[in-house]
């Protein structure tokens, strides 16, 4: 009995391990952007592909990963996720140029698009149903202090030693995490999916070249190449949803589309986070280029906002359940935006730092609540059968909204501001809080059409 309890702790322990380390890459480069963007004398369009390519990667492959874990064996692509991530991490460290870093967080993300998914599944086929639930809980919450933990750890880094250090600290808990899982974590399989290639190159190429054309449409005299490359990747992505149309095996079933619930649902996710991945991008630059705070400090500032993330979120899934998805994630959807409006509002009123972290809580709760409720709403619009599926769209949804709403704001800070003085940085980041607030608004459209479910 001893003995069962002790692999217990490991599985839950190993494969945390992997969900964090995915999880805080994502967010301990916020905090370390200004860094980059000093050290390689490069213009924001640029610095924004370290969070684009890294969540293009991960969305477009994300499903493959899956499927490879289901045939191959979940572990053995587990161990293999966090050998590439490692590695890659090393690249990161190593770069020279801007462009050898985002071809690095590229490779880094291949191995972190199968982190998440495979310790989840490790986890939940390796433990009794008695303690499934608990475990999936801590699982969640080690993810979550990746939010909290992230950014302030970035700027401590930054602060004390160089931008270099937060790809180099994955060195160590990589080689940990590989040798005590390969010891320590069962093997498991699942139903296999043919891999279709055909459809990998399409979706990866289509949604990065139009995310590239719309960053550089405001940046070039000529828009030739831009418009036609963006034209011909948008030409790809019809093609890659009528293959999903006509083969039997779709990496996204479009059939799962014909719910209104599903679609609506998955539109809503993409327009809740493409609003806060737009703030994220910029937010610690605002404190380091406007405010002339370190990294360390800056990173300090977030808190008020990602801590918000882990404290409301437990709480938010009880009120899901209590009040429905409908309600919750409209509710949630309204306080981010009417958050980030608030900031405008209110550190134009007065400089204190108070006046941005009310707002940042409230942007926070918002984000807590509609996250939950529209995962539960989009998971309970299909047939079991679909639950994978459904949470890989779910999550492409997510990231793609991510990669969207970045560009969209960087375009919107390039038209209305820009990086020539602390002034400028200011107008334009005001442009982008306005922007990202009405995106999260606007999701209130389709989250309104979701089903209120309640727990009886």
């Amino acid at each position: 009995m001893q003995e069962k309890t002790v692999n217990s702790s490991a599985i839950i322990i190993l494969t945390s391990l992997g969900f964090f380390m995915s999880m805080i890459d994502s967010m301990i480069v916020t905090t370390a952007t200004t860094a980059i963007r000093n050290n390689f004398q490069i213009s924001v369009n640029l610095l924004q592909w370290l969070l684009n390519s890294y969540n293009i990667t991960i969305a477009a492959l994300l499903l493959v990963g899956v499927s490879l874990g289901e045939k191959i064996g979940r572990k053995k692509v587990y161990l293999v996720g966090i050998a590439i991530f490692t590695i890659a991490s090393i690249c990161c460290a190593l770069s020279n140029n801007i462009i050898e870093l985002i071809i690095s967080r590229m490779i880094q993300a291949v191995g972190a698009c199968v982190m998440t998914p495979m310790s989840m599944a490790i986890l939940t086929h390796s433990l009794p149903a008695n303690i499934r639930g608990k475990a999936l809980g801590i699982w969640s919450g080690i993810g979550g202090l990746a939010l909290i933990v992230g950014p302030v750890l970035g700027g401590f880094i930054v602060a004390t030693l160089s931008w270099q250090w937060i790809f180099w600290i994955n060195l160590p808990i990589g080689i940990i995490t590989i040798y005590f899982s390969h010891i320590l974590l069962p093997e498991s399989k699942g139903k296999e999916d043919k891999l279709n290639f055909t459809d990998l190159l399409l979706i990866t190429i289509s949604s990065a070249g139009i995310i590239w054309s719309l960053s550089e449409i405001t940046t070039q005299t000529s828009h030739v190449i831009t418009t036609i490359t963006g034209l011909s990747c948008l030409v790809l992505g019809i093609l890659f949803i009528i293959r999903q149309k006509m083969t039997t095996t779709p990496m996204i079933p479009l059939i799962l589309f014909h719910s209104k619930v599903f679609t609506n649902g998955n539109i809503a996710t993409f327009l809740l986070y493409a609003s806060m991945f737009g703030v994220l991008f910029f937010l610690p630059q605002y404190f380091l280029v406007f405010e002339k705070t370190n990294p360390l400090i800056a990173g300090l500032q977030l808190l008020p906002w990602t801590a918000t993330l882990v404290v409301i979120a437990p709480f938010a899934g009880n009120a899901v359940d209590k009040f429905g998805e409908k309600i919750i994630a409209t509710l949630g959807l309204f306080l981010q935006g009417i958050g980030y409006l608030l900031i405008i509002l209110l550190v134009n009123v007065t400089n204190s730092y108070i006046a941005m972290a009310i707002p940042l809580m409230i942007a926070g709760m918002g984000l807590s609540m509609a996250g939950p409720a529209l995962q539960k709403s989009v998971l309970s619009a299909v047939e079991p059968i679909y639950l994978g599926k459904a949470s890989g769209i779910y999550n492409i949804f997510r990231l793609f909204g991510g990669a969207i709403g970045t560009t969209i704001s960087v375009i919107i800070f390039n038209i209305f501001g820009g990086i020539t003085n602390s002034i400028a940085f200011a107008h334009g980041f005001d442009a982008v809080l306005i922007t990202t607030g009405v995106i999260s608004l606007l999701g209130i459209v389709f989250s309104l059409k979701l089903t209120t479910r309640r727990k009886l």
